[in-house]
């Protein structure tokens, strides 16, 4: 098992030049060894076997594409379809005819996406917020949508194009059922804590056990309340607007504990 960077959750100190590393401080970790190097030994060694001192690269993912990739197969297949059935009239009949809805709906959700994706990379250019796009789930469960690694901790997050009123409605001992233009939608937020439980298993594998973890569900469109935050089962309920200012709170997450969380979460969840 090759060393991994991180944020000491105590005090150590570096195996090699025994200097003191404080709690908080991001340092390189051998499992095997149970030891810790500071960053300028990891660099030194490395170099001295002519290993690259630049960083690995973070693949940050493409916001919306396992919607789009699934939109144009759908689309694709459907076209192919109607001229093996009407050879001579296939161009006439695709021009007049209208894509059906689970088509669309990819295309409604590869929009939200783009919206929520083009929100969080511009916060991620004045750092010292990392945005990743697109991850791909275990055992072929779907797709996370977006993760944003923030000061306050790491954000899970759904993009919705709904229209309508959001709303919580609770039932007392039932619960709370999530009701978007008065339709039922609470299994929206048993996705989002699928997508959760597996960062958090990908977060507990890196040592970053304690960081806060949160879901949301980020409407581009729709009727949310505006002058108070809702939240649903532990989960939040934005605008793009207030997953903005969700994510220019401050925080205990410095610079370089979110560079090493972004990295071990790309790691564990390639994009999908």
């Amino acid at each position: 098992m090759e060393p991994r960077l991180l944020v000491l959750r105590r005090a150590d100190a570096c195996v090699v030049c025994r200097a003191e590393l404080p709690e908080g401080a991001t340092a390189w970790w051998d499992a095997r060894a149970k030891a810790v190097t500071c960053a300028l030994c990891q660099d030194e060694g490395a170099r001295s076997v002519g290993a690259p001192a630049e960083p690995v690269e973070l693949d940050r993912g493409r916001a919306g594409a396992s919607a789009a990739r699934e939109r144009e197969r759908r689309k694709e297949r459907r076209e192919t379809q109607v001229r093996e059935a009407h050879p001579r009239t296939a161009a006439l009949r695709l021009r007049l005819s209208r894509a059906p809805q689970r088509e669309t709906a990819f295309r409604s959700g590869e929009l939200g996406e783009l919206a929520v994706g083009a929100l969080l990379d511009k916060r991620a250019a004045n750092g010292p917020l990392i945005a990743l796009h697109d991850r791909r789930m275990p055992r072929g469960r779907g797709n996370i949508d977006h993760i944003a690694i923030a000061p306050t901790g790491v954000y899970v997050i759904d993009a919705k194009q709904y229209s309508g009123k959001v709303r919580a409605e609770d039932l007392g001992f039932r619960g709370v059922r999530l009701m978007i233009a008065e339709r039922d939608r609470t299994k929206l937020l048993e996705g989002l804590a699928r997508q959760l439980s597996v960062v958090r298993h990908a977060l507990d594998a890196h040592d970053h056990a304690d960081v806060p973890l949160h879901g949301v569900l980020c409407f581009t469109t729709g009727d949310l309340p505006r002058f108070r935050k809702l939240e649903v089962q532990k989960h939040l309920l934005l605008t793009c607007r207030g997953l903005g200012k969700q994510l220019d709170a401050g925080g205990p997450l410095v610079a370089p504990a979110i560079e090493a969380i972004a990295h071990a979460l790309a790691a564990a969840l390639s994009r999908a």
